[in-house]
């Protein structure tokens, strides 16, 4: 197994697990937080805007089975590239979408796949969707964990709160 591990943020990161986490080649999908400047935060701390982090998802895959070009190709599909300020219901700095890169081949991927998306011109508004250097991240409290799966109910709403509609109009 060639096990390897991606971060991206995209909003509540509730929503951001269940597409990646359905992939072949998924090891394994985790809520959490990075970007920011305090250590260890906490839920609490990050909501309120003030650490510097994003929610985010940490996906360990197998690159034998998934490429980290694919999981790329998946994030563009559940977010909104062209909103800054959050994602769908969410706002604030942090929500707002960004993909992490570990290395020079990972950072010319989601460049490059960047650009390709601003080209097809497939939104009105201009892709900006930041693509930062990978932090340290930090697991969120395992209430968190697979949401999708522990709370269906309370997933289908957040899904139901703009990003469905979104998706099925610019991917669907």
């Amino acid at each position: 197994m060639n096990e390897k591990k991606a971060v991206f943020a995209g909003g509540c990161f509730w929503c951001m697990v269940k597409p990646f986490d359905e992939q072949p080649g998924i090891i394994k999908v985790v809520s959490g937080f990075t970007g920011g400047h305090v250590p260890n935060p906490t839920y609490e701390q990050v909501c309120t805007g003030t650490t510097g982090h994003t929610e985010a998802v940490e996906i360990t895959y197998d690159a034998d089975k998934v490429s980290y070009r694919q999981l790329v190709d998946t994030y563009w599909q559940v977010t909104d590239p062209t909103d800054a300020g959050g994602q769908f219901q969410d706002r604030g700095d942090n929500y707002r979408p960004v993909i992490y890169y570990g290395d020079d081949s990972e950072k010319t991927i989601a460049e490059e796949s960047k650009k390709a998306l601003a080209d097809a011109e497939k939104f009105d508004d201009p892709i900006v969707t930041e693509i930062l250097p990978v932090e340290p991240f930090y697991a969120a409290d395992e209430y968190h964990q697979e949401f999708y799966k522990k709370n269906p109910a309370r997933y289908e709403l957040e899904e139901s709160g703009g990003r469905a509609d979104f998706i099925e109009k610019h991917w669907n």
